[in-house]
This record gives C-alpha cells, sequence and structure tokens, in this order.
C-alpha cells in the first residue's frame, strides 16, 4: 500500500504581515459599508468589492509581475484567503479565476491569452466559470461528450455543461471537451481545455435555480462555438491533465472547510465563555477538526508552492473539508435557540442558519462527489 504524509507548513514572517494587513482592509471594509460578514463568503458575488481586492493586490497574488501579480509565494496567499473567507469577504466574483482558471492560463495558455486576460483576473475586472460537468455524467469528467472539432483557424465547439456557477455573469469559461472519439482503451484519451468567452456567438446560458431561490447555477449550452488555436490550454489530447492538476487547487483549499464557518462562529458567540457540557462537546470537536483540516491543507499549499501535484491529497481534503462545513447546521440547530428562515440577502442570524441548512446538502457534491473523490484517494493508496 502506498502512503503519503502531510508535512507541517511553515508560515514565513512575510505572510504572517501579509495576515495583518488583509485583517486591517477588511476591518476598513466593513466600517465603509462594502459587505456584512454573515454573507456567505466565495459564492458571493460582488464585483465592486473583488475591484477593491485588485486595487490591493490581493487577485492572482503568487504570479509574476509582468502580468500584473504579486510574485508572492502559495503560502502568502493562503493567508489571505483563509482571512477573507473567516472574515466572511464577498470573493465569489474573482474566485474561480484566481483560485485555478488563472493559474492554467499562466502555465499551460498562449502568450496572447496570458497578456489579454491574466492582468484583467489581477485588477478584479475579469471573472471565470468551471465548464467541467455535463448532464448525465455527475462527477465522472471522462464521460464528457461536449465536442471540439478542427476548422479553419481554431475548434468548432457543440454540447452542453451544467451546475455552472455564475455562468450568467462571468466573461470566461473554461471547457472540457473532446477532440477525438472516445476509447475504451483509455477513457482519458481525447480530452482537451479551451477558453471561450461567454458572450460567443452560439453560447445559450439556462439559469438552474437553488432549494432557496437563488440563481447559482445555470446549463450552458454550446452550438457551433469558435475557438481559435490559441485559446486551448496545454496541447491538444492534454485535457484530463490539465483538468486533474487544476483540481488539485479546486479541491485543496480553505473553501473547502470555510463555507459555514461564520455560523461556527455565531455558535461559539452564542455559548459564550463557560458552556454547558454538550455545548463544549460539540464545539470543542469541531474545532478539533478545523485545526487538523488546516493542518493538512496548508501542507498541501506548501506542495503546490514547489510545483507537486497533490492529487490524492486534495482529494482526502476535499472529501473530508466538507463533511465538516456540512456539519456545522447540525451543530447550530441542536445549539441555537432560533428558527432557521430562508432568506438569502438577509443578514442575521436565522437567515443565515436558514440559508446554511438549505446549501449544505451540496458542499459534498460541488468539486466531486464523495464517491469520486474516495475512488481517486483508493487509487492513491494503492487500494485498487
Amino acid at each position: 500500500m502506498q502512503e503519503f504524509t502531510f508535512a507541517p507548513a511553515v508560515m514565513p514572517p512575510a505572510a504572517e504581515a501579509l495576515r495583518t494587513e488583509v485583517r486591517d482592509f477588511l476591518a476598513d471594509a466593513r466600517a465603509r459599508g462594502l459587505f456584512t460578514p454573515r454573507r456567505h463568503s466565495w459564492s458571493s458575488f460582488d464585483p465592486a468589492f473583488s475591484a477593491e481586492c485588485g486595487q490591493r493586490g490581493f487577485i492572482g497574488m503568487t504570479w509574476p509581475k509582468e502580468f500584473g501579480g504579486g510574485g508572492r509565494s502559495a503560502l502568502e496567499r493562503y493567508v489571505m484567503t483563509e482571512e477573507m473567507l473567516a472574515g466572511g469577504a464577498p470573493v465569489g466574483a474573482h474566485w474561480v479565476a484566481d483560485r485555478q482558471s488563472g493559474h492554467q492560463i499562466l502555465h499551460h495558455g498562449s502568450e496572447r491569452a496570458k497578456a489579454l486576460i491574466l492582468p484583467q483576473i489581477c485588477a478584479g475586472t475579469c471573472f471565470f466559470g468551471i465548464g467541467m460537468s455535463e448532464p448525465d455524467s455527475g462527477s465522472d469528467l471522462a464521460a464528457a461528450r461536449t465536442r471540439a472539432v478542427r476548422v479553419d483557424g481554431g475548434w468548432s465547439i457543440t454540447g452542453r455543461k451544467v451546475w455552472t456557477s455564475n455562468a450568467h455573469r462571468a466573461h470566461y469559461l473554461i471547457v472540457l471537451a473532446r477532440t477525438e472519439q472516445r476509447s475504451d482503451a483509455n477513457r482519458h484519451a481525447g480530452l482537451s481545455q479551451f477558453i471561450v468567452p461567454l458572450d460567443a456567438e452560439g453560447i445559450e446560458v439556462r439559469p438552474i435555480y437553488n432549494l432557496y431561490g437563488g440563481h447559482d447555477f445555470n446549463e450552458v449550452v454550446f452550438d457551433g462555438v469558435f475557438a481559435p488555436d490559441d485559446m486551448m490550454i496545454g496541447q491538444e489530447g492534454s485535457g484530463w491533465t490539465m483538468v486533474t492538476g487544476e483540481l488539485s487547487f479546486e479541491r485543496s483549499g480553505p473553501d473547502r472547510f470555510l463555507s459555514t464557518v461564520q455560523l461556527l462562529l455565531e455558535v461559539i458567540d452564542a455559548s459564550g465563555p463557560e458552556p454547558d457540557r454538550a455545548a463544549a462537546i460539540d464545539i470543542g470537536r469541531k474545532v478539533a477538526e478545523l485545526a487538523a483540516l488546516r493542518r493538512m491543507s496548508t501542507s498541501i499549499a506548501g506542495m503546490l508552492d514547489r510545483d507537486l501535484r497533490p492529487i490524492t491529497e486534495a482529494a482526502l481534503v476535499k472529501d473530508l473539508g466538507t463533511a465538516f462545513e456540512q456539519s456545522i447546521p447540525e451543530v447550530a440547530r441542536r445549539l441555537l435557540a432560533i428558527e432557521p428562515r430562508i432568506n438569502r440577502e438577509d443578514g442575521d442570524l436565522a437567515a443565515l442558519l436558514g440559508h446554511t441548512v438549505v446549501a449544505a446538502p451540496a458542499f459534498t457534491i460541488r468539486g466531486g462527489t464523495r464517491e469520486i473523490l474516495r475512488g481517486m484517494i483508493a487509487r492513491g493508496l494503492g487500494l485498487r
């Protein structure tokens, strides 16, 4: 059986100095009324706040300065990210572009794509969605049926993507498509990725409404959408390698266990400095889990800083982390004497609890279901 470890990552002095800077920024933003901390952070779409983050250098922090980035380490970016999430900042507009799409373009995109798109992302004015999941495929990305056919000067893309967050207000998708027929011998072959503007001719975005009435998800239909050759990510047929590397960023960060941290903080505050035995047990267990998840997640940030590919480790953090954040509303329901309400825009505690209760079931689906993740972990450990 193969093994892996989560070696501790030591935060450099610059990261701790940055922590103070981010906290001061958030305190000032709250004082100016830019956001309410009880909102649901990385799913809250706020272009004005993203532009402020861009002005402060909080987007594209690890990217080269020639593209508008900050040239900082992955651990410094980690500190910024966890402070934004812990502070309940509405970072959803630029989240995907900063977390994964920009990284893909930086390392595998054409020179034109880098020069055109990366400075806009760093400025907080260019937003991305994820064009991976398809109808009837669940989390099995190898089952993708969207086709890209070579035409003069590029590719013609036809197919559908689903559960595409913010496609109705983002500027681009990175689309996973088949550039060759699927082979039973190698299901991962023949896939490629493309940068596609969402205002391109032939794209239709159809809304999918959540249980609580919010419009975050979409179905995106591609009908002969043209993608130039220099908007391909990596080489033709390298899509599976690209997408699995991208998922290491999507699955390992603090967003995979801090989605409900505002509710946990409310539970701690409501329980007071001397909680009863039941509250002390519940809160103590959750804080201990949170500390362990943070250790694992910062370890992966250190691996990414060394250009490693911690695919199995990221899958484990995502599986454990989303189960953790999914459990918080149940703890809150046991310990808080309030009746939850479903009102996505209201910032009071009852609305926060109500929204979290109905949103939590999706936590273990988005970014890969438990079944898919545990299969990856088993393969990574040599058990399959």
